[in-house]
């Protein structure tokens, strides 16, 4: 708000312009108020703290909101930084200003940019402010965008913390709530901070393209005007280039260079009616050829935040790509202002805008899925994925329609369905049409899941579902599934080693164990037997610490596998690797030899034609030797330190690494195959959740080379 200082005339000849009936004694009496109570405070540029205040109810005047949120961004900051208290702003302007004021101040002391743990409390505690009243977040935002606008002022470490901050909470905050031009505007300031270089090579590059295509906008609008007068269709056109900030994450997305990029030109064009919309859309495509899969019509399917409009992109002169959004005027204010139009005045009234979004709707369905969770950072996880992703709209069989974030598959809707639909799924139709689960939905389309009694959601899942939701539930019985199974491995072990020493593995016995090992009970005791975490000799030693095994019995290699004729030798078939524990096949090769392979290795398709070379094979039950090698395709960040760590990391849990191969080197990340000997396939789960659980490991998945032919070089029979 540079130039002479904004009066209290200023701001009321402001709010007058779009609100006539305004109540100027009490706006006047809240500038006095504010400016009294800041009096001698100053901001770091040096100018009079009040200047701050005023500058957020300017910004909030120009999205013509109502007299209690100018006064609120007045004295926004009175009850945290001055004398001034909540009872005496209640007696003042009363108890809806108060509570504002109060909500804004409860925002304002929320740490949001600390550890993930209390950022994902924050969050909660941001939605519960939001959801008593919408203004409280919309305040906050004009006063944020007001400090980044004034951010120079700041020292270059606080100016950093804030960017990123705003980079990762409130831009996006202001995305879902629909106020796009303060998204962009978030963004484009925050990058500046954080990314100068690279924000001021985007500019130069602009510049350029500028003065050697003329003024493209002036141009590309006056071509839509002579196609819109043809049609006789009335309609404002307005044109402009991207945002530096959206031109630099669209070359990041596309991995392209800004010479490569062609939409970063936009244009909207604003209608008087509906059917206006459309008699534009088809003026715009008989005029240019449309782009295939760039048509959403926001119109007949709105986001949940209100906003309506069609999005085209054509080729425009010279192979352009153009981008076109095409709304009415009423739709055109939600999309400028998303949830803020439900306050807002037109014409010297409040608007009763049909398009605008019921805010206290619109907060519940953001909130009511996040109440559930109980991780901390799933929730965090979860509210950033519902805050960045934009909405797809499909239909059930039945024809009801299922909002979901943009690259969302078959599992989303299952589990935006219900949580025991998504746990059961076993296959899905698009359209009639059988796809993989990981299949992305598109717009329009009609998606049927199939499901299975006994089904349990598989780890590969977390890598297909996008939504916090779905994410959330498989998550949840996949720690309840590998807790029960752990438990179930832990007491076989428990009632082995307790026998070794001529003793009972009763539930007595083991609550004993357990109180001695400082655990919670004997199921928590049985885990951690299950995972490894403890040993056998251990538990035993708790209870009977004269008895303890110097070492329990294990299943040699050599009597490893239960359905071999006499004589017969097994080998592993390289490309499935089976281990103990996992159900297994024989194919039967000249010489006696027999290949095991896991029951669901693609490579046994090809002996579907020959049955009689197959032999129903089992694992011996027991503990077996840290034999088996399995290959794990592990991603790590570059860091000094990490592939050290990872290496010991994988020696605590009691496997061996036999081999390492680097399969790509980056300069933020490694990836690699790591061979290790393991016992079986709960000693892999063990170790994979132990590399999961490292902040440094970005994945970690077990590899299967289906290309190495199953057979060790045997020849067939």
């Amino acid at each position: 708000m540079g130039g002479d200082p904004f009066t209290v005339d200023d701001l009321i000849a402001r709010v007058r312009s779009y609100n006539p009936r305004t109540d100027e004694t009490l706006l006047r009496a809240a500038f006095a108020y504010g400016g009294e109570m800041h009096e001698g405070q100053m901001r770091y540029s040096g100018e009079p703290y009040f200047t701050h205040p005023v500058a957020v109810a300017a910004i909030l005047a120009d999205q013509r909101l109502d007299d209690a949120t100018i006064i609120t961004a007045l004295l926004h900051d009175t009850i945290e930084d001055t004398r001034a208290s909540y009872v005496e702003v209640q007696r003042r302007f009363g108890d809806e200003i108060a509570e504002l004021v109060d909500g804004v101040t409860k925002l304002t002391n929320l740490q949001l940019s600390s550890s993930e743990t209390k950022q994902a409390e924050n969050f909660r505690k941001l939605f519960i402010a939001m959801s008593k009243d919408l203004r409280v977040i919309l305040v906050k935002l004009a006063d944020r965008l007001h400090n980044m606008r004034t951010i120079k002022a700041m020292r270059p470490e606080k100016q950093v913390k804030k960017a990123r901050e705003t980079m990762d909470i409130f831009a996006p905050l202001a995305g879902r709530m629909g106020m796009q031009w303060m998204r962009e505007e978030l963004e484009d300031l925050a990058f500046r901070v954080i990314n100068p270089e690279a924000r001021a090579s985007i500019m130069r590059r602009f510049i350029t393209l500028q003065r050697e295509s003329d003024d493209v906008i002036e141009r590309i609008t006056g071509d839509m005007r002579k196609e819109l007068k043809k049609g006789d269709i009335e309609a404002e056109i307005l044109g402009r280039a991207k945002k530096p900030y959206s031109i630099w994450r669209k070359m990041q997305e596309k991995e392209m260079g800004f010479s490569r990029l062609s939409d970063i030109y936009g244009f909207r064009i604003v209608t008087q009616t509906e059917a206006d919309c459309y008699a534009v859309l088809g003026a715009i495509h008989q005029r240019w050829r449309a782009v295939p899969g760039r048509f959403k019509d926001y119109i007949s399917q709105p986001k949940s935040n209100g906003y309506r409009s069609i999005h085209t992109t054509v080729s425009g002169r010279d192979g352009k790509r153009v981008e076109v959004q095409i709304r009415t005027r009423q739709m055109h204010d939600v999309a400028e202002t998303g949830v803020a139009a439900h306050w807002s005045y037109r014409d010297g009234v409040r608007t009763e805008n049909p398009f605008a979004v019921d805010p206290a709707k619109w907060i519940n369905t953001l909130t009511e899925q996040f109440d559930v969770e109980e991780d901390h950072e799933d929730f965090l996880e979860a509210v950033k994925l519902e805050m960045y992703t934009d909405k797809v709209f499909c239909f059930t069989p039945k024809g009801d329609v299922i909002k979901l974030p943009r690259g969302a598959t078959p599992l989303d809707f299952a589990y935006a369905i219900h949580t025991r639909i998504g746990n059961a799924v076993v296959g899905a139709k698009i359209d009639g049409m059988r796809v993989p689960l990981w299949t992305r939905i598109k717009n329009g389309q009609s998606v049927e899941v199939i499901i299975a009694d006994g089904q349990t959601p598989q780890s590969t899942w977390l890598d297909i579902a996008t939504t916090g939701k779905a994410k959330t539930a498989i998550r949840r019985a996949l720690r309840e599934l590998d807790r029960g199974r752990y438990i179930k491995l832990g007491r076989e072990l428990a009632r082995a080693a307790f026998e070794h020493v001529g003793k009972r593995a009763s539930e007595k016995t083991l609550g004993t164990a357990a109180r001695t090992l400082r655990l919670e009970g004997a199921e928590e005791l049985l885990a951690r037997m299950g995972r490894a975490e403890l040993t056998a000799r251990e538990v035993v030693q708790a209870v009977y610490p004269d008895l303890a095994p110097q070492g329990v019995d294990e299943v040699g290699r050599d009597r490893a596998v239960i359905g071999l004729s006499d004589g017969q030798h097994f080998e592993r078939a390289p490309c499935c690797e089976p281990l103990p524990g996992e159900r297994i096949i024989g194919i039967t090769y000249r010489g006696k030899g027999v290949v095991v392979h896991t029951i669901d290795c693609p490579s046994i398709a090809s002996y579907e034609d020959q049955p009689e070379r197959w032999i129903d094979l089992r694992w011996h039950e027991g503990t077996h030797a840290a034999a088996y090698d399995v290959a794990l395709d592990i991603t790590i960040g570059n860091d000094a330190g990490v592939l050290g760590r990872i290496c010991t990391l994988i020696g605590e849990r009691k496997a061996n690494i036999s081999n390492l191969t680097f399969v790509d080197r980056k300069p933020d990340f490694y990836r690699l195959l790591v061979e290790v000997e393991l016992r079986d396939v709960e000693h892999l789960h063990s170790l994979i959740s132990a590399l999961n659980a490292d902040s440094d490991v970005a994945a970690v998945d077990r590899h299967r080379d289906l290309a190495r032919v199953a057979g060790g070089g045997a020849t067939q029979s």
